[in-house]
């Protein structure tokens, strides 16, 4: 069973067909990259998949579930976590802070009990502390984690994020533009960071990425998005080699 199945993916804005008949499918533990020209509708994609949009047609099954049309809550309890192109933490709060609230889906308790700090509140809150200091270790993050996120460097921002990501503990991870703003340096620590996160955790990863070695160098297969619709797909080399993918790159 395939980790991700799209079949037929549509939804319009008005006239616009944003995204036009997709259909794209990941098997489990792959390493898959979505890319495209700006404006090909690959965020967009990004958008159904989490929940952010409802598709207007088509499905999306995630390791046999569907989950088409759900709401973006049900959609990572299912096993789906993003990055984002532009940095979403919270920049004021500590960078532990930040992965602990990756973690609201495995350690719940009740407004009340942390109201009255009650016995469940500060077991869960330790358990929490354990968990989010173990994830910031894997990352090379645990000696920042009383600073404010919005004090790291930009490459650690893009790590922590992901680390926030890994804490709902996802069966699917969706990075949009990893490498975005990077240095060729942090670009090389970020391949080594997806490969690492891959085998450590056993994951399935989606990429959109403009950097083309990145997506050469990590990336198994791809699908290319323009105007909303299937380009190309498959195996990594053969579509970067096609006479179509690079026309609409270079725009000939």
């Amino acid at each position: 069973m395939s980790m991700l199945q799209v079949n037929d993916l549509s939804i319009r804005f008005g006239g616009l067909r944003a995204v036009d008949g997709l259909s794209m499918t990941i098997e489990k533990g792959e390493l898959y990259g979505l890319i495209g020209p700006n404006g090909a509708g690959k965020t967009t994609v990004f958008n159904l998949l989490t929940g952010v949009y409802a598709p207007t047609e088509g499905s999306i099954y995630l390791d046999g579930e569907d989950i088409t049309g759900k709401n973006t809550v049900d959609i990572n309890r299912a096993g789906i976590a993003r990055t984002f192109q532009n940095i979403r933490l919270f920049g004021e709060l500590s960078v532990l802070d930040n992965v602990k609230v990756g973690l609201h889906n495995a350690y719940p308790y009740s407004t009340l009990e942390g109201i009255l700090r009650l016995p469940k509140y500060h077991r869960t809150e330790r358990e929490m502390n354990e968990r989010a200091r173990k994830l910031l270790d894997v990352f090379g993050l645990l000696e920042f984690e009383s600073l404010y996120a919005a004090n790291l460097p930009y490459g650690a921002q893009r790590k922590l994020e992901i680390a926030r990501a890994m804490a709902t503990e996802p069966k699917l991870l969706l990075l949009d533009e990893p490498a975005a703003g990077m240095n060729p340096n942090e670009t090389g620590e970020l391949m080594d960071t997806i490969h690492f996160i891959r085998s450590e955790f056993d994951i399935t990863i989606l990429l959109i990425e403009h950097d083309m070695k990145l997506v050469s160098g990590i990336c198994e297969k791809l699908t290319v998005l323009n105007f909303g619709q299937e380009l190309a797909s498959g195996a990594t080399s053969d579509v970067l080699s096609n006479p179509e993918v690079i026309k609409a790159y270079l725009g000939e």
